[in-house]
């Protein structure tokens, strides 16, 4: 043990892996070069990193290396996918169906694109966080362009069926946009199988770094065609225009090549501790429960406990572990979960939840100890033993 408290926040982000970075250094310093300089060997090799990172965070999701476009990160890759798909179907139609769940950075940019005139539907969830197939398919009108629903959900780790609800888009000739940001490198993702037209994610969520994020673009059957929305240089087959971070595309690669060959044993034994976890803690703690049902994330628990506020909580116990409420993409306003308030749950309640994620460097010690330290913060009358 360490004097740092446990970090039980990977949703949040997740530490670089010291493979990734040692993958990296060198991309700073010796291999510097400008990846779009064709004129010398600086920019000749670090164009020659970003082809295999791509060709790495490709192999990592069933894609080929030109259906992927790098980014700054998810949050860009969201806005340029429903900004680019919205433009350049504009005279097919002006309508787009998404769920009351899904992750700020799509909630309000379908909100920034109903100010310019298109239409959003908001699906429901039920109470275990889980969308009907049914409704989806009910919501789908002629003027409907894309579908974006994400892969799992940030808070509960939820997964929804994205295969049959890429069957569906195929069904009725819409595109599918799916944000794969907390499900990428932790379960298998793959976008032939699943007919995602558009995917974004994000290095810093599978142990890369911060800054750098992909948006997978389908190129075939059909050919998803998207507008820029950022430009001043032709990069990125005219996607997204400005200078490679070489140094962080190269971690990313590193980062999906680890994950490709690593995740299922990794996924494996972190439900094996989130499940222990979640036993002991509903065992221990009357009245507690679970926040999502289904097929859900193996490494991520959304617990709600009634005797607790969630804030103090986590205030209680910082200085020995990092847990959270839900999204880090919140900011600092405290306000209810939007997630958890679409799943049922009242202002209160959802005051009374915490997220707990595990991740690649957790270990047996790290649950235990914080097993022993959540179950000693929590008050428990006499009446409840």
């Amino acid at each position: 043990m360490t004097n740092e408290p446990i970090y039980l926040d990977y949703n949040a982000t997740t530490p670089c892996d010291p493979r990734v970075l040692d993958s990296m250094l060198p991309y700073f310093t010796r291999y510097f070069g400008n990846a779009t300089s064709a004129d010398h060997s600086y920019g000749w090799q670090a164009k020659e990193a970003v082809a295999e990172a791509r060709e790495q965070v490709a192999q990592l999701i069933g894609a080929t290396p030109n259906q992927v476009i790098f980014t700054s990160g998810a949050t860009e890759s969201i806005n340029l996918a429903l900004k680019g798909v919205a433009e350049a179907r504009m005279a097919q139609g002006n309508h787009i169906i998404t769920c009351k769940t899904e992750h700020r950075a799509v909630l309000d940019t379908c909100a920034y694109l109903e100010t310019k005139g298109f239409e959003v539907s908001y699906l429901d969830v039920d109470a275990q966080g889980m969308l009907s197939l049914q409704a989806l398919e009910e919501a789908i009108a002629e003027k409907t362009i894309c579908i974006a629903l994400m892969y799992a959900n940030n808070e509960t780790g939820v997964v929804h069926p994205i295969r049959a609800i890429g069957a569906i888009a195929r069904k009725y000739g819409v595109y599918l946009m799916s944000d794969a940001t907390q499900a990428v490198g932790k379960i298998p993702v793959h976008v032939v199988d699943d007919a995602i037209d558009l995917m974004p994610f994000s290095a810093h969520k599978l142990y890369g770094p911060k800054g750098v994020g992909a948006l997978f673009i389908r190129n075939n059957n059909p050919k998803v065609n998207i507008l820029a929305q950022q430009h001043g240089g032709n990069h990125e087959r005219g996607k997204r225009s400005g200078t490679l971070n070489t140094p962080g595309i190269v971690g990313f690669g590193k980062a999906a090549e680890l994950c490709r060959k690593e995740m299922a044993d990794e996924a494996h034994g972190l439900q094996q501790l989130r499940d222990q976890m979640e036993q002991t803690l509903l065992r221990k703690i009357p009245g507690t429960s679970i926040n999502g049902g289904g097929e859900r994330l193996p490494h991520v628990s959304n617990l709600l406990i009634p005797q607790i506020n969630a804030e103090q909580l986590l205030l209680s116990l910082s200085r020995h572990l990092a847990l959270s409420r839900g999204s880090a993409c919140s900011g600092l306003v405290q306000e209810p979960s939007h997630v958890l308030k679409a799943m049922g749950l009242s202002d209160a309640n959802a005051h009374h939840a915490i997220r707990i994620s595990l991740g690649r460097f957790t270990r047996q010690e790290d649950m235990s100890y914080a097993i022993d330290k959540l179950i000693q913060a929590i008050p428990v009358t006499e009446s409840a033993l």
